[in-house]
């Protein structure tokens, strides 16, 4: 009942000594998942939080077995820890720093698409400029808080952090619970995107819809409905924020900026219903929206 990350992932943290990851590595270990450690360089052979502490990550693989990372490292050397993460096989690498240069996430994209093809190493990279990903009380890999998700068949794929936590919160008031969330992030350059998600949550048998929401600025939101037209069987339903948002000036995220007609909150979220997606116009309408979803699927 997940996709990418489950009661089974080891989790290791970079940075993990540091202020927000060892305080974010405690409440994943609350809330279930399997932390086996973390890298600080120069502080390996300690301990932290009673778990070992590395100085790389190819050792804290070798000796703990991780195979996904939280990467809590400040935007200027982040790049250099997500290949890292690459380099030592690591399978989920989740970059929660926002502010990362964009040349340096195209640097991450190249490099790991060179590993793909000549070593055949697939890492998904999460972010950067994300919450993290979740599957409610299995893993949690990163910021979100974890009291608000329920166990359950509804997927959700996000841009947005707090429209994540939004939906999330409807939803698990009227009873739905989510099988897993991804924030794929704000940032002009994502590790990854909607369209691998969706891949995902179509393949998974125990995710019966999924919740998508997109923010101003970008081709991914309409590329994403384009392809679940073409391809999901499952009932997407879909909320783009930023109606209000004026051209031209970025708001929040650094890749929330209209930059064309084709960019606005409203032109999605009309191709997104000419697609035959479920959408909610108002962002207090995600929950009903999933609900009307499931019941005109006969999904109870």
């Amino acid at each position: 009942m997940s996709i990418f990350v489950n009661k089974r992932s080891k989790v290791i943290f970079q940075g993990f000594t540091g202020q927000h990851a060892t305080f974010h590595a405690e409440e994943a270990i609350r809330t279930g998942t399997q932390v086996v450690g973390g890298v600080t360089p120069g502080k390996g052979g300690s301990t932290h939080l009673g778990l070992p502490v590395f100085d790389t990550v190819a050792e804290a693989v070798r000796e703990t077995g991780a195979d996904v990372s939280a990467i809590f490292v400040p935007p200027a050397f982040a790049a250099d820890a997500i290949m890292e993460a690459i380099d030592a096989g690591i399978r989920v690498a989740v970059s929660i720093a926002d502010g990362i240069p964009v040349q340096d996430m195209i640097r991450v994209q190249r490099y790991r698409q060179i590993r793909w093809e000549t070593q055949g190493d697939a890492c998904l990279v999460i972010g950067p400029n994300t919450p993290g990903i979740i599957t409610p009380r299995e893993c949690k890999v990163g910021i979100m808080p974890a009291h608000i998700y329920r166990p359950g068949r509804i997927g959700v794929v996000s841009r947005s952090g707090t429209l994540n936590y939004e939906a999330v919160e409807q939803m698990t008031a009227l009873g739905l619970g989510q099988s897993t969330s991804v924030g794929i992030g704000g940032d002009p350059v994502n590790g990854t995107d909607f369209v691998t998600v969706l891949k995902a949550f179509e393949k998974d048998p125990e995710t019966d819809a999924v919740v998508l929401i997109g923010e101003i600025g970008g081709p991914q939101e309409v590329a994403a409905a384009r392809w679940a037209r073409e391809n999901m069987q499952k009932p997407v339903i879909g909320f783009v924020a930023g109606l209000s948002a004026p051209p031209g000036r970025r708001m929040g995220h650094a890749g929330a900026i209209i930059a064309g007609e084709d960019d606005t909150a409203k032109a999605k979220m009309d191709v997104m219903e000419e697609l035959g997606l479920y959408v909610a116009r108002n962002p207090a309408q995600i929950g009903e929206t999933v609900m009307r979803a499931l019941r005109e699927n006969g999904i109870s």
